[in-house]
């Protein structure tokens, strides 16, 4: 019994019916959580150049990106607890990528800033991640591009004013 040929894997995302314009929030939440998700999986694959896992590329992205901070503050925007952060700040610097300074006037407190070479890593990192982006959105015609500009616009003032509504503590 001959088996049939098989079907190449699809190049674009299967739609639902009646799914090309959706209106309704829950959908579009559903469709963008899915276009995230498989977006992030396959940057997860260009970061792998670094060398480095995913906790301690998150770290030290947060450090390199968002400038010196305390121990406790990189832990809670990481969203773990401060020994477990200690772990991979520890591996951070045992590779040179992050500088740890006792704070002079409460030596409890732990300044932590990237080194040279950790910032190299993530700009280095970043590029390779846009690169890959810019790649996947060259098949697209001009117009399509302009949505997808028009889009991300959306998206960043959309999350601004989330973000700005849950106040500082955030």
């Amino acid at each position: 019994m001959t088996r049939p040929a098989r079907t190449p894997a699809r190049k674009t995302p299967r739609r639902r019916a009646g799914a090309t314009t959706p209106a309704n929030a829950a959908e579009i939440a559903d469709r963008l959580h899915s276009a995230a998700i498989h977006l992030l999986r396959r940057l997860r694959r260009v970061d792998e150049a670094a060398g480095l896992s995913a906790p301690q590329l998150s770290a030290l992205s947060v450090i390199v990106f968002g400038g010196p901070l305390r121990l406790g503050d990189l832990a809670r925007a990481e969203q773990v607890r401060p020994p477990s952060m200690t772990r991979i700040v520890d591996e951070l610097v045992a590779k040179g990528l992050v500088r740890r300074e006792t704070d002079k006037s409460d030596r409890r407190v732990i300044h932590l800033s990237a080194t040279a070479k950790g910032g190299r890593i993530m700009t280095e990192g970043r590029s390779r991640r846009v690169q890959m982006l810019a790649d996947t959105l060259k098949p697209l015609s001009v117009a399509e591009r302009r949505t997808l500009a028009e889009a991300v616009a959306l998206l960043e003032r959309t999350i601004h004013e989330n973000l700005a509504a849950l106040g500082p503590s955030r």
